[in-house]
């Protein structure tokens, strides 16, 4: 039980440190001329992710708080996740956020897990609500959220490629790295 607790409020606060970088950088950009997407979906997303940690608690608690009896290995894959969002953030500087934000003309980022895929922190969230699930024997969130988040992840890539093609070389950087 303490386990979970620790773990929960660590998590919450990493989310809480994050969305304070992404608000930084939002004014930031904003300061600089750019333009946010996908206003409609985004609050839908913050629901989402608030489901999927009270749904965690509730299903945890109502299990009795059991670990899963292979929880090194989830614990590992999802420290494993947090380096990847660590990198991502990096990767990208002033221009990550949890929402869709474009700067007209601006360099797109090729560095990174960028330069081996287009929307590696969407892998990363994928891959936290599987392993956090299967880390407290929560599989009924698992699927739920996992399904979820394949949904959100159908409406907000779309957006997201749309505007990055509409208001950068997103598409002709991306192009001439498939060619290679």
């Amino acid at each position: 039980m303490v386990f979970f607790w620790l773990f929960i409020s660590i998590l919450v606060l990493q989310r809480l440190v994050e969305l304070s970088i992404a608000k930084k950088n939002e004014n930031w950009m904003k300061e600089q001329g750019a333009i946010e997407f996908g206003k409609s979906h985004y609050p839908w997303m913050v629901l989402m992710h608030i489901g999927f940690l009270s749904s965690l608690i509730l299903e945890v608690m109502l299990n009795r708080f059991v670990t899963a009896p292979l929880w090194p290995v989830w614990l590992a894959i999802f420290i494993l996740a947090q380096a990847c969002r660590i990198w991502v953030i990096i990767s990208l500087g002033k221009f990550w956020n949890t929402k869709i934000i474009v700067l007209p003309e601006s360099d797109i980022t090729a560095k990174g897990p960028y330069k081996y895929m287009k929307h590696p922190n969407y892998l990363v969230v994928a891959v936290e609500i599987i392993v956090i699930s299967l880390l407290f024997d929560a599989f009924i969130t698992g699927i739920l959220f996992t399904l979820l988040n394949l949904w959100m992840m159908a409406v907000r890539i779309p957006e997201e490629e749309n505007a990055l093609g509409n208001l950068t070389r997103y598409n002709t950087i991306f192009q001439q790295k498939s060619e290679k």
